[in-house]
């Protein structure tokens, strides 16, 4: 499956970052990670913060699948809005996901820190304003809800949206204090190398290929013959997981992403605002730290990759069509567009946990908008997955929920 078109933004500004081999040899591990993104080395963080030998194998170039499509809009916002999913799972399961969002950003800015990263970590605010007049009251329904969980929220008019932000055509909206946006390409980058150094060990162009399940351990074969046996294995193949598990639990969908050349004058009323609205599908944007808008929308269903990547210019079109009805005046020149895939769930949650079908195994997939903050939480659970005790949020997030 191809995750992406071939010029996302963030692979060709930071290049070929890091290079590692392919599996050479047989291997022993307590933990082995399939799937080198963003995920990954969230995981590969924690495993070898816990102590655990740990491996992990890619079959393409680490980090080349779909972290490098991704956006990297940090919010604890999930696609299904709190009150909606507060009568889907009820108060408590519902109000503990959003928390977890929250929590998950303050977390990648620690990790940030003691890394030392480069990846440019940014705190930032988020607006999510009502693209038509009758999305207003459930909109409003919804601003209550964050309010009552303890978020810091504000309702903005329109008249306010457009003296502080300069967009027209809104009808109001929630402006959050909570969010913030970073480079995820080269943040997961930095934490391989990191990890690395400690011992991770880390080999790409390595495809699994048969998995045999044996009593307290898997035997895994690549695509070169040679065998990797482990303790367990941490699955963070995100929307490829749909290629190994055959229930339809999850739909995947293309979107559209388009970046304009550097003007930093433009955007300084938003450089430290997430911007998403409530059409469906709904735009969203936020500014790069080179002093560029980043701009996507336009999703569809996600069918092959050739199909969509003939798209790409009439969702250009229909994407900056869209930005013109809140911004007249702005002349946006496109300097990359590209499209990505990604993964819609029923309820907007992620699916972290075991599967009755893999022995001896996890999986981390964070689906939706969220899936970066997801997987910050996944690290969480599969830390406490390892030592054979139960998360709050597992009920949440489990397969066959």
């Amino acid at each position: 499956m191809d995750l992406k078109s071939n010029e996302p933004f963030w692979l060709i500004k930071n290049g070929l970052i890091e290079s590692y081999p392919s599996l050479k040899s047989n291997e022993e591990c307590d933990v082995l990670i399939i799937g080198g993104g963003i995920t990954g080395s969230l995981i590969a963080q924690q495993m070898i913060k816990d102590g655990y030998k740990t491996i992990l194998i890619d079959r393409r170039e680490i980090c080349n699948g779909s972290t490098s499509a991704t956006t990297s809009m940090l919010q604890y916002e999930i696609d299904v809005p709190l009150y909606e999913l507060i009568e889907k799972i009820g108060e408590k399961g519902a109000v503990e996901s959003y928390k977890a969002c929250s929590d998950a950003i303050d977390t990648l800015e620690m990790l940030s820190k003691l890394i030392r990263s480069d990846a440019g970590f940014k705190r930032k605010k988020s607006l999510y304003f009502a693209a038509k007049k009758k999305d207003v009251k459930w909109l409003k329904e919804e601003y209550k809800a964050r309010k009552k969980a303890g978020f810091n929220v504000k309702w903005l008019e329109a008249e306010q949206i457009l003296d502080q932000f300069g967009f027209e055509n809104t009808h109001g909206g929630i402006l959050s204090k909570q969010g913030a946006s970073i480079d995820a390409f080269k943040f997961a980058h930095e934490l391989f190398t990191h990890n690395e150094k400690k011992g991770l060990k880390i080999f790409d162009k390595t495809e699994m290929k048969k998995v045999e399940y044996h009593k307290g351990f898997n035997l895994v074969t690549v695509d070169s013959g040679y065998q990797i046996k482990t303790k367990k294995i941490i699955y963070c193949i995100g929307y490829e997981s749909k290629n190994l598990i055959k229930e339809d639990f999850v739909d995947l969908k293309s979107t559209f992403a388009v970046v304009s050349e550097i003007d930093d004058d433009k955007f300084k009323n938003i450089s430290s605002t997430l911007v998403w609205n409530t059409d469906e599908p709904y735009i969203y944007m936020r500014t790069t730290d080179d002093g560029r808008l980043l701009i996507g929308g336009g999703d569809e269903d996600f069918n092959d990759a050739q199909k969509r990547d003939a798209l790409l210019d009439k969702k250009e079109k229909e994407i900056l069509k869209n930005l013109k009805k809140i911004k007249s005046d702005y002349q946006f020149y496109t300097d990359f567009v590209w499209a990505g895939t990604f993964g819609e769930t029923k309820d907007g949650l992620p699916y972290i946990g075991e599967h009755k079908k893999f022995k001896n195994s996890y999986f981390v997939l964070g689906f939706g908008g969220n899936g970066i903050t997801f997987s910050v939480t996944g690290m969480e659970m599969a830390s406490q997955f390892m030592k054979n005790k139960k998360h709050l949020l597992s009920e949440y997030f489990k397969f066959g929920r």
